[in-house]
């Protein structure tokens, strides 16, 4: 039992007790078993000798939440770290603070280019083989320690765009699929940053759409080599990589004995031949990383150098694209703590109409939205880190691109606002807010659009449902020959159809009880989601792939439940163990929830009453004559007909 779980234990005790932090102290220094003190005075001495165990693999928690499924060991806050490898990590990311508050962003910007001495000493820090392992030269991150390395990386947008394209996806796949050989031959060599790695999928005619790329590999007659042709677009470190990871149509036999196009992967070296590099791209942030097309023409690849099995390509660029994601968040709130800081430095000693900035309730409004979303960014970066961390091969899809798509849309609605208090400063380049901005726009877009995300996990959600409540929709969906069936889903769904499910899930007992509302909102949203997803079901069927918009707002319910438990279960184990400012905690985790239960009922309220209470039929109606007129249809208001 950890401390947190220990501590939450007491709290149930007085369920209508508000327990203050010198009572939470209370219970550390008296209340604490003698034989749970003894397995924490031991617990550096196992973690010597022994290797971390993770936990045996769980359900899919936000693939459950569309089956009105919640597990509520959730809503216990991970805590992967002991003592000792919570010190080890502080004096791990000291020195990087140090490195990174001495770094020349806005020259780096300027110039778009990181200097190679910059480059140099990213390299002698370790960066360049976080997440690889000790014996291959790699400092062995856990996803957790790996997000905390992020916030500090992320203060320059361009190196952090550089160690992401070589690490987090650019080897990556070495790390999932490689062959002991592989490994062995690569990895020293790239966590030292002697070899820098590329990712190479996207193509002209291919960008979200992977499964469309042209590039082929046509194996050699004596069966020794593939033969790689083909261009890819916007390839960070494109120019600057010596391996790449490239995928590739290849022709496989299917295990009907007929041979078809599937996508294969391949490690590339540079010096293999047949591989140039565009020139780099003038970008809108992120000017320091290298960004180009690479070409291959007619390039050599051993047939030792398939990553994994062919074929078999498109899953792993799906797997590695899904593995990164979750540090987006940690990265996002260490950017915004940077702003946060300097930006209310500013509306400390900056007066306007004889008063300070800070004073002005519309300006206190912006600072206290923007901490809540900071707030929730990183609880769910470190619960997805955490979920990575302890258990084995997790399912953590969902949950990484719902990490990415709010961190990256609400980076970018933050910036704006830090920029909008700084007034006409702000948009001077003596202040970094324009160029965090800048960089912040692309986390929108790569590693898959965050449209094309909310797809993604909406989909992935109503599939997982789907096998579930099969036979229940297909009876509904014909209710004439399923009266019976049709009547027992009524009467349980007269509760909903009333906007007053029933909540039963009992989460309020996973949380300090102060948090009692707030879990019974998070509640409310689960049960409400699961009835939206059955309507879907019931009234689109298989079509519901098709309706995009309904995706969305599925996807967008899906996001909030998941930003709402990782706040809460954050903030009452911040309470329980009497952290500085729980207090605090607690009024932002309950402020975000109460604004995310409203977005919520606006999607399930839209949902349910259909496209012309939502718009949506106008939308579409207005977007096909603009495709119609190739653009703006409206007549100029100066315009006359007589």
């Amino acid at each position: 039992m950890s401390f947190t779980q220990y501590s939450r234990s007491l709290c149930r005790l007085a369920p209508l007790k508000h327990f203050n932090r010198s009572e939470c102290r209370f219970f550390r220094s008296n209340l604490w078993p003698e034989n749970q003190k003894v397995e924490i005075a031991t617990a550096k001495q196992d973690d010597e000798v022994a290797v971390r165990k993770k936990k045996p693999p769980k359900s899919p928690f936000v693939k459950n939440l569309f089956l009105g499924k919640f597990d509520p060991e959730f809503l216990t806050y991970p805590e992967v770290l002991n003592n000792e490898e919570l010190q080890n990590l502080d004096e791990m990311i000291s020195p990087l603070e140090k490195f990174f508050n001495q770094v020349n962003s806005q020259e780096i910007d300027k110039s778009s280019n990181i200097p190679e001495e910059t480059l140099s000493a990213v390299k002698e820090l370790g960066l360049f083989g976080q997440q690889i392992p000790t014996e291959y030269g790699g400092l062995g991150l856990t996803a957790t320690e790996y997000a905390r390395f992020a916030e500090i990386t992320a203060l320059d947008g361009s190196i952090a765009v550089t160690l992401a394209a070589h690490q987090a996806i650019g080897l990556k796949g070495i790390l999932i699929a490689g062959n002991k050989e592989q490994k062995e031959k690569y990895l020293p060599r790239l966590a030292s940053g002697e070899l820098i790695a590329a990712y190479c999928l996207t193509e002209p005619g291919s960008g979200s759409d992977a499964a469309s790329i042209k590039t082929k590999a046509t194996l050699s007659s004596d069966g020794k080599t593939w033969i790689l042709n083909g261009n890819k677009i916007w390839i960070t470190n494109g120019g600057i990589a010596s391996v790449f990871t490239v995928f590739a149509k290849t022709e496989v036999t299917n295990e009907q004995g007929k041979i078809e196009e599937k996508i294969t992967a391949f490690i590339v070296e540079r010096n293999f031949g047949g591989v140039t590099s565009g020139k780099p791209e003038d970008k809108l942030g992120i000017r320091g990383s290298n960004t180009c097309e690479v070409h291959f023409d007619n390039t050599p690849i051993p047939v030792e150098n398939v990553l994994g099995k062919p074929g078999e390509g498109f899953k792993l660029a799906m797997n590695i694209l899904n593995s990164g994601r979750f540090s987006m968040g940690s990265s996002s709130a260490g950017v915004l703590k940077k702003l946060m800081q300097i930006t209310a430095e500013h509306a400390i000693s900056r007066k306007q109409f004889g008063h300070q900035l800070k004073d002005f309730g519309l300006i206190q409004e912006k600072f206290a939205k923007i901490a809540c979303q900071i707030y929730a960014m990183e609880s769910m970066a470190y619960l997805t880190a955490g979920i990575i961390d302890e258990y084995e091969n997790p399912d953590i899809a969902a949950e990484a691109a719902i990490v990415k798509v709010f961190s990256s849309e609400n980076s970018w609605q933050a910036g704006s606002e830090f920029l909008q208090i700084w007034g006409g400063l702000g948009y001077m380049k003596s202040i970094p807010c324009e160029r965090y901005l800048r960089d912040s726009r692309i986390t929108m877009i790569f590693e898959g659009t965050n449209e094309i995300l909310r797809l993604f996990i909406a989909l992935m959600g109503l599939q997982h449902a789907g096998l579930e409540l099969r036979e229940i929709v297909k009876k509904l969906r014909n209710p004439m020959m399923n009266p019976g069936v049709v009547f027992k889903k009524l009467w349980e769904r007269r509760s909903q159809n009333s906007d007053k499910p029933k909540l039963n899930l009992g989460l309020d007992y996973e949380l300090h009880p102060s948090l009692k509302i707030a879990a019974k909102n998070l509640e409310y949203c689960v049960m409400r989601l699961k009835y939206a997803v059955e309507i879907a079901l019931e009234k689109y069927g298989r079509d519901i792939s098709n309706e995009q918009m309904e995706l969305q707002r599925l996807a967008n319910v899906a996001i909030d439940i998941y930003a709402m438990t990782a706040v809460l279960s954050r903030a009452s184990r911040s309470y329980c163990i009497g952290l500085r400012n729980a207090d605090e905690e607690i009024l932002m985790a309950v402020t975000f929830c109460s604004d995310a239960l409203k977005r919520v009922k606006a999607n399930i309220t839209e949902m349910i009453n259909g496209p012309y209470y939502s718009s949506d039929s106008n939308y579409k109606k207005i977007a096909s004559k603009i495709f119609e007129s190739h653009g703006y249809f409206a007549e100029h208001p100066l315009k006359r007909n007589f």
